[in-house]
């Protein structure tokens, strides 16, 4: 007991310092528990050219309010390359429950070999299951002006890859965005913050079910 202090005042005390421990501890287990999503991705997912809190990501993370813990880790002109280098890092410091790969539209717009794309994307896909994560695939599309057979091509590595490894798919990001001028920002390739709560519902019905199943939503939620 401290030296001149009451003896009940000093059990109030340590009770309190306990019951804080004790909180502490269940407020820390709580978040640690909770599922975590990984987003990689590109300029598309890092909010280019508007405020970060009015990308889709931030859009997601304060749709599931607290249930799940949303890590960012896309970055703008990354490439699949890049993820695919990036990712085993991320795997071990986030360990995600489930990952949202974005990637391809910088691929493509450079003119990347639809064969290394598909190796990139397949490694992201391994390592993540490998670290017994959910993958959701995020597809693009690229202009015209490539070439309908390069595009069908590169397109087509996002079905492969989903059939393949049995993932769902969103089959076009942008899918009611792309080609409305009034939610494309003056470089006709971004999507405006208007545009993305747009990308958001375009996502949620695919990665609502992961979401059920990893606790995050009740079983029978509707969607929104």
């Amino acid at each position: 007991m401290m030296k001149g202090f009451p003896g009940c005042a000093y059990r109030r005390l340590t009770a309190w310092l306990l019951a804080l421990a004790l909180a502490l501890a269940a407020g820390t287990a709580l978040a640690e528990a909770r599922p975590t999503l990984l987003v990689m991705g590109d300029s598309l997912s890092a909010a280019y050219g508007i405020e970060a809190d009015e990308g889709w990501v931030s859009l997601l993370e304060a749709r599931l309010d607290g249930k799940a813990r949303v890590v960012n880790a896309s970055i703008s002109g990354e490439t699949s390359a890049g993820g695919a280098s990036r990712l085993p890092e991320l795997l071990g410091q986030h360990a995600p429950d489930i990952v949202l790969l974005e990637l391809g539209g910088n691929d493509g717009l450079r003119g990347l070999p639809p064969g290394q794309f598909k190796g990139n994307m397949t490694r992201m896909i391994e390592a993540s299951l490998a670290a017994e994560a959910e993958v959701l695939l995020l597809g693009i599309d690229i202009p015209p002006n490539y070439g309908q057979a390069y595009r069908d091509a590169f397109t087509g590595v996002f079905h492969r890859l989903a059939e393949a490894f049995d993932l769902p798919l969103v089959p076009f990001l942008l899918e009611g965005v792309a080609l409305d001028e009034t939610l494309m920002q003056g470089d006709g390739i971004h999507p405006t913050a208007e545009a993305q709560p747009i990308i958001l519902d375009t996502v949620w019905p695919e990665l609502a079910p992961l979401l059920k199943a990893n606790g995050v939503l009740a079983a029978k939620a509707d969607l929104p």
